[in-house]
């Protein structure tokens, strides 16, 4: 029998809604470990949106929201409640403007603003993911980061159903951090971003170099998260550990995780189906029978030791559901 939540929805349904019951979540991330969503449900319009978060509210129903699911851990059990995702697409360019939704894949706008001759992102190629993720996130790559692009910020209050719109500064982005993460109640609607107008052909064979090394270290078919753990900031570290870091190690003022793990014998490292790569200490990934329980297990085992062995608390760039 449907929920009380599904009835009403299917009853008084917007354009751009859809709702599954009982979604299993490994299909929605790239993981592939979760249980069943309780009720999936995409709204690919911004009234689609505010209409099922007023059913939301009124029906008192836990919600949790995720994008393209590239970045999550979602539990074993699942999640008793909804699951929401904003899946608009859109991208519009006006000169060297691009307005992108939260659901656009971000290979998509990579792409597309290089066809447009536009710099800017083009370092960002083979991230995976949805634009609204990697605001939230402040998703990046060799030195650079979404933030540096972005203008302005168009979001929706999920406790209110109200729309704003914040700029730059009042994301309070910093690395792979933003105020998003903090206020999760705000849903990125869209991004108005910044570029510069340059050779497409340049940028083209730019992104194509960048794609062939992404690849080679996070196979697209590979499931897992990219990155398990952020870098450090070489201005965080005290000095008896960076006296441990050799100089060849810090990049544009960070220093890789990998580096910490690699000393700490994370490669190789397996719980179950979950396993570190051989290569890359800080990549973890499914086997194909893995659990999100056993990846929560291993990182907890990786963070001990390198907590142990350099007094370093790791910070995961994954989320959990």
């Amino acid at each position: 029998m449907p929920s009380p939540l599904v009835a009403v929805m299917r009853a008084n349904c917007p354009s751009g809604l859809s709702i599954v019951e009982n979604a299993p979540l490994s299909r929605y991330t790239r993981f592939e470990v979760g249980g069943p969503a309780r009720i999936l449900a995409d709204a690919a319009t911004e009234h689609a949106l505010i209409e099922i978060l007023r059913a939301i509210r009124e029906g008192g129903e836990p919600h949790t929201v995720m994008g393209g699911g590239t970045n999550l851990v979602a539990s074993d059990q699942g999640y008793d409640g909804v699951v929401l995702r904003y899946t608009n697409p859109a991208l519009e360019f006006a000169g060297t403007t691009v307005n992108v939704a939260a659901g656009a894949v971000l290979q998509d706008l990579v792409d597309a603003s290089i066809a447009h001759g536009l710099k800017g992102l083009e370092t960002m190629t083979g991230i995976p993911g949805w634009v609204g993720g990697a605001v939230y996130g402040n998703a990046g790559a060799y030195g650079h980061s979404i933030h540096e692009r972005i203008r302005s910020v168009r979001l929706l209050n999920a406790e209110n159903g109200l729309i704003g719109e914040i700029g730059n500064s009042a994301c309070e982005f910093a690395y792979r951090e933003s105020i998003f993460k903090r206020r999760k109640n705000w849903i990125v609607l869209s991004a108005t971003l910044q570029l510069e107008s340059s050779d497409a052909d340049k940028l083209r064979t730019a992104a194509a170099a960048i794609l062939k090394i992404r690849n080679e270290k996070y196979p697209p078919t590979m499931r897992c998260a990219g990155s398990i753990f952020k870098n450090l900031l070489w201005s965080d570290l005290s000095e008896a550990v960076r006296a441990q870091v050799p100089a060849s190690v810090v990049r544009e003022g960070k220093i890789p995780s990998a580096y910490f793990l690699e000393q700490a014998g994370a490669k190789g490292l397996a719980r179950g189906g979950v396993r570190v790569a051989d290569y890359h200490a800080n990549l973890i990934y499914n086997q194909g029978s893995g659990t999100a329980y056993e990846v929560r297990e291993l990182i907890a085992d990786l963070k001990q030791r390198v907590r142990r062995q350099f007094g370093l608390e790791l910070e995961e760039e994954v989320q959990y559901v």
